[in-house]
């Protein structure tokens, strides 16, 4: 009985201790419930009724500030856009890598099939020949470097790193990054970076986890995969967000530019911050972080405090899948203020139109149709022409034509034809080079001019390879000089003396055994020569030369593909005659470049470029400044577009170049003003003294002549001088700057002539507030440096400066490109104006001396007749190469009376002063309203007159 009872008690304990056990359970249950829904946290994570909430603290971006002209028309702003960015949320550990490389690819499969592109804001790119090349040298290539590697400084770089190739840096980021595979499966002993991935498609995931790792010390910052995207883009992204862990779309703004081509090299384009640009920026503004967007050139760069808005935040709660769940403590942003600039826009533009439709027309008047034209040392460099022929190879040698698409699937008949005709010439000519290297050893004075370029560019390749040691080399060999100079000995030749002088650095070369003699070094040297020759597209595209010359290739086949291509379009009349067989192909190609189908920057032949600076005389206001030719710069902000920017980077013409504050050259006789001034104050001439020009200047051992030789100008005062341009007086006027006592000193002559380059700006850069280069006072021969050679050398905006201080009589200023600048709402906060940098006090007739010789070197010009307004101007001209045509320059301010603007003009290579003239008379046409727009610009080809070619 006790036993039954003593079961019964001990069932009913259980029972009510299994009952209570359950009720604290519930409760702590409902505790545990109500604890996370009150958001007890513990760091940044967050329960929510059982859901993983992740608080991010996030920057709102401010809209940047826009850019106008002078009358208010805009040349810069912002537009909203969408971008898609991803981030780090994936778990650590192995796998990883593959994870995140996997879904970079399936979103780039993603944003290309839409037609957006990648933002690839690194220092690397593919360039034509399809290898990985980098796009900075010196110190920025080294901070680069060091970023990649780690090093805070690029003094703590090992000498490795400092010498690795680009493709050497692509394959060590795509190691630490996983991007790649294991050539055995499961072995990482074995893996291949790059291995299954094209060289394109492993750059751009290679860029964006580079991106990625500089932000990985921020926790939870979005990295920008590609900016500016479509909705077809925004779409896809969103429907497939259960594979692209990390993926978002992000409202951003994308910078937009006016009429970029006009204005590209004023305005610059903005860009992601590198490490070397926000480490200067927080000197100055702790604000910036790494992936803020900032100037990257020009104006963007120079007024970027200006530009550069106020960031916002917010507190953003995220789930574990990256979608926003809740926001907080929003604190808007602050637009970045507007700048004004000084440049009037539709001047800018009419002017660079001008430049363009004016050499196009010079280079129609040089084509010749012929297939070579020789220089001599007899030929002037006003004579060279232009072969037709070189017209029909600079298709292939600018990109004209695409090369690429001449191998395509579904390329043409010509294309296929064409690109035939280069497969054998290729094959040949590889064969021929080894011959040459390893049995014929023809020296290089005896090869024919193809296989001379061949063996220069070989020998090019292998110094930029690092195979020859340029540290090593001796300059002062004797078979060095052989090769380089006397051209007496062949390739083959001075290969194997470098090898037995131990210039090769063998380290370069697939060479297992470290004690292997010279044959093997040679032959290897060989070998990796004929390698890198099977897809070196300079090497290659040089051949379409040789097949256009040899007759392999006809004009009419490079007329053809240009129409399958697309590159050019004829209308229906011409393209009727065209398909009868009623034009020739010199006739298609001259038609083209007439009516501006093909550009004089697309021919990239002398000459193509061009620049010119147009100031207000009477405040040092820049109010044209123009580079020919000039690029998009929408493709290069909001994410690099690499093909473009590759593309740009390749281009014959150079168009990233400033022509205007970059390119230096002599002045040429535009410089004689200096020496009129020089020689008026040193009291070495006055305005009564005649100097007699019989043709030559016979005081120096090497008597240098006058332009007019074997003629002579006869007696010449000061404006004499200047009028006809007259290189004996001004070689005297040196002469005698250089006397002290009964002696010549060119030193001192030198001296002089620096002080008053210098009282005219000409010793410093102009005071604009863009990139510009140094310029270069002459310290060689004062008698030659009187008339702008010496080696002298200036900017066109240094050379407007110039020209606008004699204008105004004495008053030089440091030139401006800000105007003023306002808050978002037009509230003015800073007129700007230009600063006076120096003043030039002499005689009122002495400034009236040199006004009149340049207005009587312009009344001289019959071009200039009946303009509607008095000009007074100096010609000049430089010889850079003796066997390239002369640069054409042109200073000049209006009207002559009370003069308003002042402008100079240089176009490269050029020919002739007289075309930099007419030139600038058509601008000026332009500026004073004397004919109609449609009559000055006319989008074809503006025929020049020769002029006098010498008289300047």
């Amino acid at each position: 009985m006790f036993d039954e009872f003593k079961e019964s008690f001990v069932k009913f304990i259980t029972s009510r201790a299994v009952m209570v056990c359950g009720v604290l359970i519930v409760l702590a249950s409902i505790m545990i419930y109500r604890l996370f829904s009150l958001q007890i946290i513990s760091g940044e994570y967050y329960l929510d009724s059982f859901k993983l909430r992740i608080k991010k603290e996030k920057s709102i971006p401010a809209a940047r500030g826009n850019i106008y002209d002078r009358n208010g028309n805009i040349l810069a702003y912002n537009e909203l856009a969408n971008s898609v960015t991803i981030e780090d949320v994936y778990k650590s550990g192995a796998g990883k890598n593959k994870r995140i490389n996997e879904t970079l690819n399936n979103l780039i499969d993603i944003i290309e099939k839409n037609g957006d592109s990648v933002d690839q804001d690194f220092d690397i790119i593919i360039n034509d020949s399809g290898n990985y090349e980098f796009t900075v040298e010196g110190n920025s290539l080294l901070r680069f470097l060091a970023d990649v590697y780690g090093h805070a400084s690029i003094n703590d770089l090992k000498y490795e790193e400092k010498t690795k190739s680009a493709t050497e840096v692509v394959d060590d980021l795509c190691k630490s990054f996983g991007i790649g595979s294991n050539e055995v499966e499961d072995d990482n002993s074995t893996f291949t970076p790059r291995l299954g991935y094209t060289p394109d498609r492993a750059l751009k995931i290679l860029t964006v986890r580079f991106n990625m790792s500089a932000n990985s010390f921020q926790k939870y910052i979005d990295t920008t995969v590609a900016s500016d995207v479509s909705d077809k883009t925004v779409a896809d992204v969103m429907e497939n967000a259960e594979i692209l862990t990390g993926v978002s779309i992000n409202e951003s703004t994308a910078r937009k530019y006016v009429d970029s081509v006009y204005f590209s090299q004023v305005l610059g384009y903005t860009g992601k911050v590198s490490e070397e640009e926000l480490s200067e920026l927080l000197l100055t503004n702790s604000s910036y972080g790494i992936n803020d967007t900032v100037g990257k050139s020009g104006i963007e760069q120079a007024m970027e405090s200006v530009l550069q808005g106020k960031k916002g935040s917010e507190t953003v709660y995220v789930d574990n899948t990256g979608q926003v769940i809740e926001t907080s403590n929003y604190v808007d942003s602050v637009a970045g203020n507007d700048v004004y600039l000084t440049i009037d826009k539709d001047l800018t533009e009419a002017c660079y139109n001008i430049i363009e439709q004016s050499l196009a027309g010079i280079l129609v008047s040089k084509i010749q149709n012929v297939k070579t034209y020789t220089y001599t040392s007899t030929s002037s460099s006003s004579n060279i022409v232009i072969p037709i022929y070189d017209v029909y190879f600079a298709m292939f040698d600018n990109d004209v034509i695409n090369i690429n698409h001449l191998s395509a699937s579904d390329a043409k008949d010509n294309e296929k034809a064409v690109y035939a005709a280069f497969l054998e010439k290729n094959e040949n000519v590889l064969a021929q080079i080894r011959t040459e290297l390893t049995e014929k050893e023809t020296s290089y004075d005896k090869l024919s001019k193809e296989y001379q370029w061949y063996m220069s560019h070989i020998a090019a390749m292998l110094y930029s390879k690092g195979i020859l040691d340029t540290s090593k080399v001796d300059r002062e060999d004797e078979m060095y000089i052989a090769w380089t100079t006397e051209e007496t000995i062949s390739l083959a030749e001075y290969l194997k003396y470098a090898i037995a002088m131990n210039w090769i650095d063998v380290s370069k070369l697939e060479i297992d055994n470290q004690y292997a003699d010279s044959e093997q070094i040679f032959n290897q040297i060989v070998n990796f020569t004929i390698k890198v020759l099977e897809k070196d597209f300079d090497f290659q595209t040089r051949m379409y030369k040789y097949l256009l010359l040899d007759g392999y290739i006809s004009g009419t086949q490079v007329c053809e593909v240009l129409l399958e291509q697309e590159a050019v379009t004829l209308d229906e009349t011409e393209l009727s005659l065209w398909q009868r067989g009623g034009e020739t192909a010199y006739s298609f190609m001259i038609n083209r470049i007439e009516k501006l189908d093909i550009t004089p920057a697309q021919l990239a032949l002398d000459p193509c470029t061009g620049s010119m600076v147009i100031t207000d005389v009477n405040t040092g206001d820049v109010l044209a400044l123009v580079s020919y030719p000039g690029y998009d710069n929408n493709m290069m902000a909001n994410g690099v577009d690499a093909a473009y920017y590759s593309k740009l980077r390749s281009d014959k013409s150079n168009p990233l170049y400033n022509y205007a504050t970059q390119q230096k050259t002599a002045p040429g006789s535009t410089f004689k003003m200096v020496s009129s001034t020089a020689g008026l104050n040193e009291g070495v001439i006055g305005l009564d003294s005649i100097i007699y020009c019989g043709g030559i200047f016979d005081k120096l051992d090497h008597p240098p002549r006058c332009w007019i030789y074997p003629r002579g100008h006869g007696g010449l005062n000061v404006s004499g001088g200047i009028r006809n341009s007259c290189n004996v007086f001004f070689y005297e006027v040196g002469y005698r700057l250089g006397i002290q006592g009964d002696k010549y000193y060119s030193d001192l002559g030198l001296e002089k002539l620096a002080k008053y380059a210098d009282l005219y700006g000409l010793t410093e850069k102009s005071g604009i507030e863009i990139a510009e280069s140094e310029p270069q006072v002459s310290n060689q021969d004062s008698v030659r440096s009187a008339i702008g050679q010496g080696n002298q050398a200036y900017t066109t905006v240094g050379l407007a400066r110039y020209v606008t201080t004699v204008a105004n009589s004495g008053t030089c200023y440091n030139l401006t490109l800000i105007d003023k600048t306002t808050d978002s709402g037009g509230n003015l906060l800073e007129e700007n104006s230009a600063e006076i940098r120096s003043t030039i006090e002499m005689p009122d007739s002495y400034w009236n001396a040199i006004h009149l010789g340049m207005r009587q070197v312009v009344q001289d010009k019959a071009y200039y007749n009946n303009l509607g307004v008095n000009v007074a101007g100096k010609t000049g001209t430089a010889q850079e190469s003796s066997n390239r045509p002369n640069h054409s320059l042109f200073v000049c301010y209006a009207p002559y009376e009370k003069p308003e603007i002042a402008i100079a003009t240089r176009i490269a290579n050029g020919y002739t002063s007289s075309y930099a003239a007419q030139i600038t008379k058509d601008a000026l046409v332009y500026y004073f309203d004397l004919l109609d727009e449609d009559e000055i610009i006319s989008g074809t080809a503006q025929t020049l007159q020769d002029g006098a070619i010498n008289a300047d």
